[in-house]
């Protein structure tokens, strides 16, 4: 039950840091908690062991409580049902556990768990809220950890000194000292091997690694209101930045919604989803579909030319930021839409590919992008015009490479970055198998060796991401060299997560030789955060985030081609 009163009596920390109530507070404190506990034991069928602590910011409304001695529920989670608790269990913030629920000793359950010991039916004959429910009831044995987001549903036993991984949606029993992680969690290994065994041209990984994933996915979900919040600006009624200090900018608008999101499942909280959704349509051109940045007006719309200016790249950040709130562009993209095939290959042909590689990929992605948006609202692209892309990169791909343009020791950064810019926006975006993928693969771990880059204190999220997804596009059709790419992956992603910086996020660059870039940002925090999923996905162990990008770098196809 909620007691705000004994709340204004100790630390706000408390509630969300619970085990460090009895170490450090107060003798008036303690007094406060006592009190609280005694008030709320008097209920049938409670009782709190020696030095538990039940936060007042908890919904905590049970049939029966049996809460073990040393043992935690921290503040807005939501208790309900019958609930045994050993001691030494930690039941995190924002969890819910409801039902018939018994847990043994040392059981710790990350935040935003759901631990559901009750179900319906679905019989047709009646609505699904008139069902009758049903409990089979939860078991979780002693030494138990359960991550964050994770999903255990009812008639589930969880024996004694498992782990359910970050983000696991639990719907079978899993027996003593399983690793199991996934939807629907399955075995990863067993915990006291100190290697997962190789499967089917994996290779082993270290117990250690998917801890270190867990904790890095906490840290940046406990983080993340604070980034939104440092990246907020009360100007002209209220701006996202990318950093402190400088100018608003549609990118970190949409980097925030990607952000929020992908750690905390909803949009930052600044704004509601309507206001999220207007403050972005308001600044489309309905004439060409294109956005220009935020101090352009409508009279600039003249000038507003597909392939120049952040308008390109807004194709990408506004289409996914309003995807993601529910919504989408309220016009067609018609910059792209009246291009007929001719005009298509005749713009591809005039791209600067020897030169400016990068460039002329970013254009194919964005035209790309802006071709799938049209398709999935039902807004017609100009007949041909994809089907002339494909035949125009199928047959100007070099065979040698994989890749479009040729790489040289002096051009290859902007030929592999501008491979996965091309590729992200057709081939990965429509479900293509890229082209001459084994050779593109050596071509990518080629340059992945380039100490200029990617040395420890070099990398920047454009040239790892470049990398990263190829190699993992490319993972989808073959196993040439995984164990080369894998063990790059892993170096990159050691390095990766310890650039977290608490209650700021990830700087766009390692190099403080870089400036602005080795400052934390809306732009590098959400980059790195698929970055980290990607390399993480390279060496299987993906799930102990707990997240996956779902905006501009999501993995999944967005669109299906019609085949014959």
């Amino acid at each position: 039950m909620w007691s705000n009163d004994v709340n204004s009596r100790h630390g706000l920390n408390y509630d969300y840091s619970p085990w460090t109530f009895w170490s450090s507070a107060t003798p008036a404190e303690r007094a406060a908690q006592h009190e609280y506990h005694q008030r709320f034991a008097e209920r049938s069928g409670v009782s709190i062991g020696e030095r538990a602590f039940l936060s007042p910011l908890a919904n905590v409304d049970p049939d029966a409580l049996a809460l073990g001695a040393d043992s935690f529920i921290a503040a807005h989670a939501y208790i309900t049902g019958s609930i045994t608790m050993g001691d030494d269990c930690t039941v995190n913030a924002f969890t819910v556990i409801r039902g018939n629920i018994t847990m043994g000793n040392g059981v710790r359950i990350g935040a935003h768990t759901s631990i559901l010991g009750f179900n319906h039916s679905m019989e047709p004959s009646k609505p699904v809220f008139k069902q009758l429910l049903t409990s089979k009831g939860i078991t979780i044995g002693d030494d138990v950890w359960i991550g964050s987001n994770v999903v255990v549903l009812d008639g589930v036993r969880v024996g004694s000194h498992a782990v359910l991984a970050a983000g696991a949606v639990v719907t079978k029993d899993v027996p003593e000292w399983t690793i199991v992680g996934g939807n629907p969690a399955r075995r990863i290994r067993d915990r006291r091997d100190s290697t997962i065994p190789a499967t089917a041209g994996e290779g082993p990984f270290d117990d250690g690694l998917l801890a270190e994933l867990a904790a890095f996915a906490n840290a940046a979900r406990t983080d993340a209101p604070a980034i939104l919040s440092r990246s907020w600006s009360s100007a002209a009624g209220g701006l996202y930045v990318d950093r402190p200090g400088v100018a608003p900018t549609v990118r970190a608008h949409c980097d925030a919604i990607e952000i929020a999101d992908l750690l905390l499942g909803c949009v930052p909280p600044q704004l509601s989803v309507d206001e999220h959704v207007a403050r972005l349509h308001k600044l489309q051109d309905p004439v060409t579909g294109l956005v220009p940045e935020f101090e352009s007006g409508p009279s600039d719309f003249s000038r507003l030319t597909f392939g120049t200016g952040p308008a390109t790249y807004h194709v990408l950040s506004v289409g996914h930021a309003l995807d993601l709130a529910g919504s989408g562009f309220e016009h067609p993209i018609h910059a792209i839409a009246d291009m007929a095939p001719a005009a298509v290959t005749a713009s591809l042909d005039a791209l600067p590919w020897r030169k400016e590689a990068w460039e002329s990929g970013a254009w194919v992605d964005a035209w790309g992008t802006a071709a799938y948006w049209n398709l999935s609202q039902s807004n017609p692209n100009f007949p041909g015009s994809l089907e002339a892309l494909f035949g125009w990169l199928l047959t100007r791909v070099s065979p040698s490479a994989g890749t479009w343009g040729t790489p040289t020791a002096d051009n290859r950064l902007k030929v592999v970055n501008g491979y996965y810019r091309l590729t992200r926006g057709t081939f990965a975006q429509f479900g293509v198998p890229v082209p001459h993928v084994e050779r593109l693969v050596d071509t990518v771990l080629e340059h992945s060796a380039d100490p200029r880059y990617f040395a420890p204190g070099r990398q920047n999220a454009c040239n790892v991401l470049d990398v990263a997804h190829p190699l993992w596009l490319a993972s989808k059709q073959t196993t040439h060299r995984r164990e080369d790419a894998k063990a790059w992956a892993r170096t990159q992603l050691k390095h990766a997560l310890e650039r977290w910086r608490p209650g700021e996020g990830m700087a766009f660059s390692a190099a403080p030789s870089s400036g602005e870039g080795n400052i934390p940002s809306l732009q590098g925090t959400e980059m790195w955060l698929a970055i980290i999923w990607y390399l993480a996905d390279l060496l299987g162990c993906a799930e102990a985030l707990g997240y996956r990008p779902r905006g501009v770098h999501r993995p999944e196809p967005a669109y299906s081609l019609p085949t014959l």
